[in-house]
């Protein structure tokens, strides 16, 4: 018996993660304000029904598109905290560690969801706390867990770890992210990764760190 050609229909249309994708995509192109609801579901391919099923209101879906960013970073610098942890000596594993947070919270799309939700900020400050809570406060707690165990070993001397990871991030991504949220470059970051480390073990490092 012959098989009937298989005919090529629309596409499926997005759902779950892939719909947050195209939302997020949206929002970055067009700004919260001028984004509309309509838009989305037409990028989609889906029914703005359908979308608003999923999500609400154009707000509860931003606020999914900023949760599901966040979470999406959340295990980018483990390799290398692992790497530090395990470290007798912890100057290279932090310059290492230096250079990974800079290239993720300098690149393009790290930058540009961040700038959109600080434009929002005001008018959703839910959000953007919630931001700061799954990315930013989150690495640096991990960076924490780390300190702690260098400490434990004798090869940091850090009393508070939560503070002294808090004060390794602003040395390092500080200045150059402050750079890239106005549109500017930052130069030389090797050089500064290498003072914001020095500077770090000058406060925190041992006689043998």
């Amino acid at each position: 018996m012959p098989v009937a050609p298989r005919t090529r229909g629309r596409p499926p249309g997005l759902a779950g993660p892939a719909l947050l994708a195209e939302a997020r995509a949206v929002f970055l192109e067009r700004g919260y304000t001028a984004t509309t609801m309509d838009e989305i579901a037409t990028r989609a391919r889906i029914s703005k029904s359908s979308l608003y099923r999923e999500h609400p209101s154009k707000s509860e879906l931003f606020a999914a598109v900023v949760a599901d960013w966040a979470a999406s970073g959340s295990d980018a610098t483990r390799p290398m905290l692992e790497r530090l942890a395990a470290a007798a000596e912890p100057r290279d594993g932090l310059v290492e560690l230096g250079h990974g947070m800079l290239r993720g919270m300098l690149s393009p799309p790290v930058v540009e969801m961040r700038r959109l939700v600080i434009t929002e900020a005001n008018v959703q400050p839910e959000v953007a706390a919630a931001y700061r809570r799954d990315s930013w406060e989150r690495n640096v707690a991990a960076l924490a867990t780390s300190f702690e165990t260098l400490h434990r070993a004798g090869a940091l001397t850090v009393d508070d770890p939560l503070a002294a990871a808090a004060e390794f991030t602003w040395l390092v991504v500080g200045a150059p992210l402050n750079a890239a949220l106005l549109g500017e470059r930052f130069e030389g970051l090797d050089a500064h990764v290498t003072s914001a480390v020095t500077t770090f073990l000058a406060r925190y490092g041992t006689s043998t760190g």
